[in-house]
């Protein structure tokens, strides 16, 4: 029996574009004491040979997606598993991506007690979908090690990772292609160039770190509501949504208001099941507040970090947004003041249910949030 360990080296998390190591370690374990007298011929272990592939395997609610089309334009002819690598075969949905396979080695003997420890290095498709996790869609990431005996079928170890996707951070693509013009001195230590993703990550700081106040009148037909400041639009994960609610210059009085960060989940009209065109929504953190005879408020609304940031791909596009509910009095409520002596509140109170939909964007944090130090999977064979 050989045991097989895959360990990623920086986390479970990494950008699109950022290369992943994983170290893949086969060890044969020690024999027992009673056995270290048995023939020569059970000493040794041995593999024929192991290869590694990372791929990206997307999944489908066959109530809400056209499974069935999408999988007979994605897979190939039927091939046998159990013979062939090809890890993503045996998985749900299909393979959005697919790196090549790598030989880590061939003909692989370990005697008792020794290991062997490989190297697994592989680029994410600067283009590659976010890991996600939708009502309708999934996309999940994988880096399979496949090993084999002589005459015995293949065996898999799957390490699964997350991907947060940088194709979406606005500008990239004009930062890939620039030429540095800057004067050339031989006689200075070369400086390492910037990559495609310390760009991305910078333009991303720029943008999410950038606060243009909005202020928005909310009003229903009796009148103004509450007046709302939001300081950005723009937000990473695991950032804090901040605002501020105005209710001095109101003409309806507010008893309580809510607000939840929803996210909005469209499939596209060629694989939608249904004529439908409601998006899927999920709600995560909330804020709730009695605010009737308040003045001023504020909103503090943290974002977690295992969401999936804004992207959009030929199957499915998603969106974040601020969705508000706020309670209103039908008649404006004669509240107390400094010079109020005495007062009650009202046994009852007619009031309304007002909706509003706020759009933002959220998008990869600029620091990967690898929680666990490292990701370990194993296997025996």
């Amino acid at each position: 029996m050989i045991e097989i360990a895959a360990k990623l080296i920086r986390g479970p998390v990494y950008f699109s574009g950022e290369v992943v190591e994983c170290l893949v370690t086969f060890t044969n374990p020690p024999n027992p004491s009673h056995q270290i007298s048995q023939s020569h011929s059970d000493v040794f272990a041995s593999l024929a040979w192991g290869s590694a592939q990372m791929h990206c395997q997307c999944s489908t609610n066959a109530k809400m997606v056209l499974t069935d089309k999408l999988i007979s334009l994605a897979r190939p002819a039927a091939i046998n598993a159990n013979t062939t690598f090809i890890p993503w075969e045996l998985d749900n949905g299909y393979a959005v991506m697919n790196t090549k396979p790598k030989i880590l080695f061939c003909d692989l003997r370990l005697s008792p007690g020794e290991s062997k420890t490989y190297v697994y290095r592989e680029t994410i498709p600067s283009d590659a979908p976010p890991s996600y996790r939708g009502q309708a869609v999934k996309y999940s990431y994988k880096i399979s090690f496949g090993t084999q005996r002589i005459n015995d079928s293949i065996k898999l170890l799957h390490v699964p990772f997350r991907v947060l996707s940088l194709s979406e951070v606005p500008e990239i693509t004009l930062c890939n292609d620039s030429v540095d013009l800057s004067p050339n001195n031989p006689f200075t230590e070369t400086q390492n160039k910037e990559t495609p993703v310390d760009i991305a990550l910078q333009t991303l700081q720029n943008l999410t770190a950038r606060r243009s106040p909005n202020f928005y009148n909310v009003t229903n037909v009796r009148g103004r509501v509450v007046r709302f400041c939001l300081f950005k639009n723009s937000y990473k994960l695991g950032e804090d949504i901040v605002g501020t609610f105005d209710f001095s210059n109101a003409t309806v009085s507010c008893a309580q208001v809510s607000v939840a960060l929803q996210s909005e989940e469209y499939v596209s009209d060629e694989y939608k099941r249904g004529k439908s065109s409601a998006p899927k929504l999920v709600s995560y953190n909330k804020h709730h507040e009695v605010c009737l005879g308040l003045r001023y408020s504020q909103l503090v609304l943290p974002i977690p970090l295992h969401v999936t940031p804004d992207f959009t791909t030929d199957l499915v596009t998603l969106k974040w947004r601020l969705h508000f509910e706020f309670v209103t009095t039908v008649k404006l409520m004669e509240l107390p003041n400094e010079r109020t002596i005495d007062w009650q509140g009202p046994s009852s109170i007619d009031v309304e249910t007002m909706i509003w939909d706020l759009p933002l964007h959220i998008h990869p944090t600029t620091t990967p949030p690898n929680t666990a130090p490292h990701t370990t999977c194993t296997l025996s064979v």
